[in-house]
């Protein structure tokens, strides 16, 4: 009896001990030594087809707190179970146009969970395409990527690499999907646009190459996309097939070269976009990414690459148009093309037995199986995944939104903002005064038309806008700010016109961002755009008509608006969305910092790419203020 008291109380003291040595994700260079291979060799030679072909897929996991017994989380733990899947990408719920992200103690909990149901570990990727920032709160934030080509300094990518990456890993993300390699040369293009770091292939390149070498430090797996470009279309593939139309010469000096630097830098994976490419593949119903000659001959044998090849979402209408009689199809063709992972299929069921009924009919070959199969479980071990596949929940709150990473993404935001034109009699503006302190619920501002801000997005429901109204009435407490949409800016128009009139300066943001599968009705079927429609356009014209000399354009995202309104004197793209993006706007408005950035595209009929108005920051005169500018390109 005194013998079984003993090993209780043995057990009872080492317990604590051995849950203090759960063994934690390290997070660090990613590095693929023989030990990590003989795991991922020795682990292949023991699956199954029916697991390897589950290796293969990717789906998505929506982060959101979800207890155990949740319908929908058990339905997930399925799939993870029923299909053996290998990955998962992280995303957050959507509502309409609203995105619900989540906070980071939510996802990272839920991706353990996750972890914990699989049998072997799981390999999480996100669109971390400006930070973490655009799934969770409280992360660092950071504009577009067009914004980095503004600011022109490859050190800024390489900090947004290795803070992103170490973030990630913090709540148990391994793979980002990016850096963006489209090169946007065609200003048309509704779903690249601001996603890309410019126009100009060489600096396109070297951003690339600065954002993996930072995201490696941090370990971070990372991709280089859209293969073989998706810069130079119109149309956006989440709706339609979009068409590369170049030559092969164009396509060797203008889409490839950041390809082939990202390669040369060391990218973990390149993925193949819904493009067709009659210079590369003459069949119409062949796609980029089931496309033997894109993916297997031209981005493996050509360019060498020998890393994992990921295709775009299945689901997305530019390849299931192709495939809509037998959807399971899709991901055999992608796959027999080249591609190692398939990404959120629209028919997870069908296309996993489309892929098993081909692997045991020979269609596809167990050596080629085993060649992908392998370079995800590769992917895996470099990782560390095959000794820690769990991260620790309290470092949490001590690797996201560190004081200095969220300064350092600010600044990258002064830095971008590009003045384009100014006709000298605006800018900068005055600052009228501090906002008024009072008892909380008490506090009534009167609201003046002397500074008008008129504020366009695709709907006034959602964030668009509020950060940047805070803070120009921190700065001119009686702006009157006015909200437009297409859905009632025609009913606005006399009420914003009658306050125009009135006013000594007019600020007009326009939020015009790539949002994928934004539908746009037209009397033949449907399209996607990132230029303002009908009735807003009208209503930023008659503006312009009205006050265009007193009228101060803000392209807080898409920065080729000023082509469609060539009347707009006083121009500034910030590139971007994001509050930092809204907050760096503002100061530069008021002449609070140095305006530095220039333009990493050129607008038709407007500026060249590398146009910029430099001009520095307010200085004292004699109790007056001054600003000094210079007109400057590079």
């Amino acid at each position: 009896m005194l013998k079984c008291v003993g090993a209780f109380l043995i057990v009872s003291l080492l317990t604590p001990l051995a849950l203090a040595k759960e063994r934690y994700q390290q997070p660090g260079p990613i590095h693929l030594d023989r030990d990590r291979q003989k795991w991922a060799e020795k682990t292949l030679h023991k699956l199954s087809s029916e697991e390897k072909v589950g290796q293969l897929f990717m789906i998505w996991v929506r982060v959101q707190f979800w207890n155990t017994e949740n319908p929908d989380y058990l339905q997930l733990r399925d799939n993870i179970h029923k299909y053996h899947i290998g990955s998962l990408a992280m995303s957050v719920p959507v509502d309409g146009p609203f995105l619900l992200r989540n906070q980071p103690f939510e996802a990272a909990e839920l991706l353990n969970r996750l972890q914990k149901e699989s049998k072997l570990p799981l390999i999480f990727a996100a669109d971390f395409e400006r930070g973490v920032s655009m799934r969770l709160y409280g992360t660092t934030i950071f504009p577009h990527p067009m914004a980095f080509g503004a600011a022109g300094k490859p050190e800024y990518a390489e900090d947004f690499g290795r803070i992103t990456a170490q973030e990630a890993r913090a709540i148990g993300v391994h793979w980002n999907f990016f850096p963006v390699a489209d090169v946007n040369s065609n200003p048309a293009n509704p779903i690249i646009n601001t996603r890309s770091f410019g126009e100009d292939p060489e600096q396109v390149g070297d951003l690339l190459a600065a954002y993996i070498r930072g995201a490696h430090a941090g370990g971070m797996l990372t991709t280089a996309k859209h293969f073989p470009g998706h810069g130079d279309t119109d149309t956006d593939s989440h709706l339609g097939v979009a068409r590369v139309n170049g030559d092969v010469a164009h396509l060797q000096t203008v889409e490839l070269p950041p390809f082939k630097k990202a390669i040369e830098g060391g990218v973990d994976s390149v993925m193949v976009a819904h493009v067709t490419v009659p210079a590369l593949e003459p069949d119409p119903n062949r796609v980029a990414t089931t496309s033997p000659a894109v993916v297997t001959d031209l981005l493996k044998k050509q360019l060498g690459f020998k890393g994992l090849v990921v295709t775009d979402a299945l689901d997305m209408a530019g390849l299931t148009r192709l495939y809509g009689a037998n959807i399971g199809r899709a991901a055999v063709e992608a796959f027999k093309a080249g591609n190692d992972l398939l990404l959120i299929p629209f028919d997870l069921d069908a296309s996993y037995r489309s892929m098993l009924e081909a692997v045991r009919s020979g269609e596809i070959s167990s050596a080629r199986l085993d060649e992908s199969v392998l370079k995800i479980l590769e992917a895996k071990a470099s990782l560390g995944l095959h000794k820690a596949h769990l991260i620790d929940l309290n470092k949490v709150p001590m690797e996201i939104g560190k004081p200095s990473n969220l300064a350092l993404g600010q600044q990258i935001a002064d830095d971008a903002v590009t003045m384009v034109r100014d006709n000298g009699k605006l800018l900068p503006l005055k600052i009228r005064g501090t906002a008024k302190t009072g008892l909380p619920y008490q506090s009534v501002e009167e609201v003046r038309n002397r500074v008008v801000v008129v504020i366009f997005s695709d709907d006034v429901r959602t964030e668009s806008g509020r950060m940047l109204e805070r803070e120009i009435r921190s700065r001119a407490p009686d702006a009157n700010v006015l909200y437009v949409d297409p859905r009632i800016a025609a009913g606005m128009t006399d009420s914003v016109l009658a306050a125009v009139d009135q006013a000594e300066a007019v600020i007009a943001p326009v939020y015009l961002i790539p949002t994928a599968g934004k539908a746009i009705k037209e009397q033949v079927g449907v399209k996607n755009s990132v230029a303002l429609a009908d009735s807003t356009g009208t209503l930023l014209q008659e503006i312009l008509e009205h006050a265009a000399g007193k009228t101060v354009v803000l392209a807080m995202g898409n920065p080729y608006l000023a082509q469609d309104f060539l009347a707009i004197q006083n121009y500034l793209c910030a590139y971007s969305n994001a509050t930092v993006s809204e907050l760096s706007v503002v100061k530069a408005l008021f002449g609070e910092i140095a305006i530095r950035g220039h333009l990493p595209v050129s607008i038709p009929n407007v500026a060249q790419r590398g146009s910029g108005i430099e001009r520095q920051p307010l200085v004292a005169h004699g109790g007056s203020q001054d600003a000094q500018s210079k007109t400057s390109g590079r």
